[in-house]
C-alpha cells in the first residue's frame, strides 16, 4: 500500500508495530524531519533521530517492554490509539533514573496527528506519577511512606502560604 493511501489507521497501527517488535529503524521511516513526540510526563523530542533515541533508550531500560493497542478512533487526518504496554526495569538508566528491576504496568492515549503517511506530531499521555510509584521512585500509593510524603508536602506548603501571608501584610 502506497504511503500516500495509507489512512491514519494504517499509520498509527504501523507505528505501534515498529514499537512493539523493537524496530526502531522502522519507527525512524514513519517520522518526517519535523515530526515531533511530546510524551506529557517526560518531555519532547523532535525529529527521527531524537524519537529513535528516546525508544532505544526505552528499550535498554526495558528488555522486556511490551505495548498493545486497545482501540484506534481515528477521523480525518488524526488518529487516537488506546494503549497499554508492561516491561521490567532491568537494563540501562531511564532518563537519568537507574534500573530498579520492578515491573511497570501503564495505560494511555497517543493522539496522532498524520500527513503522507507519516506522524507529524504524536502527543502521548499516560501516568507519570504511576509509572514513578511503580520502578520504585515514589513511594506505593496509600502506603505509610506516601503518607508521610503527602504529609510533609503539605506542611510544607501551609509553611510557604503563611510566610506568603505575612510578607503581604508587610506591604
Amino acid at each position: 500500500m502506497a504511503s500516500q493511501t495509507r489512512t491514519p489507521e494504517d499509520v498509527a497501527r504501523g507505528v505501534f508495530e515498529a514499537v512493539s517488535s523493537h524496530n526502531l529503524d522502522k519507527l525512524r521511516e514513519m517520522v518526517p524531519a519535523d515530526g515531533v513526540d511530546d510524551f506529557v510526563p517526560v518531555g519532547e523530542f523532535r525529529g527521527p533521530d531524537a524519537i529513535r533515541g528516546f525508544f532505544a533508550e526505552i528499550f535498554a531500560a526495558f528488555p522486556d517492554f511490551n505495548i498493545t493497542i486497545d482501540r484506534i478512533v481515528s477521523a480525518g487526518s488524526t488518529a487516537v490509539v488506546q494503549w497499554h504496554l508492561s516491561g521490567t526495569f532491568t537494563g540501562g538508566a531511564f532518563q537519568g533514573i537507574h534500573p530498579t528491576g520492578r515491573r511497570v504496568e501503564l495505560r494511555g492515549v497517543d493522539v496522532m496527528d498524520i500527513a503522507d503517511g507519516k506522524v507529524r506530531h504524536n502527543t502521548s499521555y499516560f501516568d507519570g506519577a504511576a509509572m514513578a510509584r511503580q520502578i520504585g521512585m515514589l513511594p506505593r500509593q496509600d502506603s505509610a511512606a506516601d503518607r508521610a510524603f503527602l504529609a510533609a508536602f503539605n506542611a510544607r506548603t501551609r509553611f510557604a502560604t503563611q510566610v506568603q501571608t505575612m510578607r503581604e501584610r508587610r506591604t
